[in-house]
């Protein structure tokens, strides 16, 4: 399981940011939450968490000085302030997400931050599929009526009995693949699984909302649909 620590000097922002990825990675461990930078440095030399979420300006020692003493931890700067952003990539962090958050980009985080992780022993894929990469088009349509379209104007993917839809904005497409097998070529970065038969891009989606009953749905933007999602791929909803 993966692990990671919280610092914020603001107790309540540092309580948001644990409740959302409770929420939206419900796989992650949060080993410790920090009010300053010396608490910080010290629970992360002990714990070795294998993130850390790091506001910057925090008494005592500040985020930036602590991403710069410790090693074998990813981390991820939180803050109010645009001007850290050259010092962070120097940091080599692994993101730099501005407050407020939002569950999109939180999610984007979460996605490059999985991809970092150690991949868990499984069977060797085909050596066909790993030299392809990630797929950038789809060959949609049926037929010989066939459309090439690039992954990045999909909204979201749909398993339909023997095909797969592809749906786009005001139009949507077929093709034969299976949604399990697409899943395993599409970049886990862009795109991820909401739900048995839903896998939606990130760059698609306006946010998470709940109804009365609490369930939760994924809503597009600009109007767009509210697609369910599945508890069981809830920590997953990466995309991006």
């Amino acid at each position: 399981m993966p692990t990671a620590l919280i610092a914020d000097d603001e107790a309540l922002l540092a309580a948001a940011l644990q409740n959302a990825l409770y929420r939206l990675w419900p796989q992650l461990e949060i080993v410790a939450v920090a009010h300053d930078g010396v608490t910080a440095l010290a629970d992360i030399n002990r714990l070795r968490p294998d993130f850390a979420f790091l506001d910057i300006r925090m008494p005592g020692v500040d985020g930036m000085a602590v991403a710069k003493s410790v090693s074998g931890c990813r981390v991820v700067f939180v803050t109010a302030y645009d001007q850290f952003a050259l010092q962070a990539f120097e940091a080599e962090a692994a993101d730099y997400l501005m407050k407020p958050l939002d569950d999109v980009r939180l999610l984007r985080c979460i996605a490059r931050l999985q991809s970092q992780l150690p991949a868990p022993e499984k069977a060797p894929q085909p050596a066909r599929m790993e030299a392809r990469g990630w797929l950038n088009w789809i060959t949609a349509g049926l037929g010989n009526s066939k459309r090439l379209i690039p992954v990045d104007e999909v909204l979201y993917f749909k398993a339909s009995d023997k095909y797969t839809e592809l749906v786009l904005v005001g139009e949507t497409q077929l093709i034969r693949t299976p949604l399990k097998e697409l899943a395993a070529r599409l970049d886990p970065g862009q795109f991820v699984q909401i739900h048995r038969g839903l896998i939606v891009r990130l760059a698609a989606v306006q946010g998470i909302e709940q109804d009365m009953l609490g369930r939760s749905f994924v809503q597009l933007k600009d109007g767009g649909e509210r697609l369910p999602l599945s508890r069981s791929f809830a920590g997953q909803f990466k995309a991006m």
